[in-house]
């Protein structure tokens, strides 16, 4: 009975489930004159302004472009949560007297990379998407379609909760950096 549920279910005990064709958007890797690049840069924008679950990248050039964009995205926002978290944690666990050296560049950091990403990637798109290296997501697109063998594969992920928790931290640093260096010069 174990066999014929494992052999219904597929490997991982996950069931396959097919994509529509509202869900994956597949920037083909088509050379059509000398402005091909503009085209696929096109094609890119108008699918994540469609807002498409799934975004397969074929052009190599392209493809590695966002993904780099968002990698630079997403150590900005991971910068700035950390740096703020040690800001606020540092007073905590060292002496007062030297707390303020470690955690007024962490706040200042925090909120520099946080005004950047503000400035950068919160209105852009692109920000709205990760990678994808799940292999078990990836066998559910329809790669066996494309020519390139390493398409760059965009997943769009609900960054509310993420965003809140990033201006959230980021102002309780600057607040508490406010707060210190006041502190220091008043007296």
């Amino acid at each position: 009975m174990a066999a014929w549920g494992r052999r219904r279910l597929g490997t991982g005990g996950r069931e396959r489930v097919a994509l529509s064709s509202t869900e994956c958007y597949i920037v083909h890797e088509i050379y059509n004159g000398d402005n091909a690049q503009d085209q696929f840069e096109y094609e890119l924008e108008q699918a994540l302004e469609a807002q498409y679950k799934y975004i397969v990248i074929e052009p190599t050039r392209i493809g590695d472009e966002t993904a780099r964009w968002i990698t630079v995205g997403n150590c900005l926002h991971k910068t700035a949560v950390l740096s703020a978290a040690a800001c606020l944690f540092i007073p905590l666990a060292v002496p007062s007297d030297y707390s303020h050296y470690v955690s007024l560049p962490a706040g200042m950091l925090s909120v520099a990379c946080s005004a950047l990403y503000g400035i950068s990637w919160q209105f852009d798109p692109c920000c709205k998407y990760q990678v994808e290296y799940d292999a078990y997501k990836l066998s559910r697109l329809p790669l066996h379609t494309l020519t390139s063998s390493t398409p760059v594969v965009l997943v769009r992920k609900d960054d509310v909760h993420r965003k809140r928790l990033h201006n959230t931290i980021a102002l309780a640093a600057l607040l508490y950096c406010a707060k210190k260096v006041y502190e220091l010069y008043a007296v």
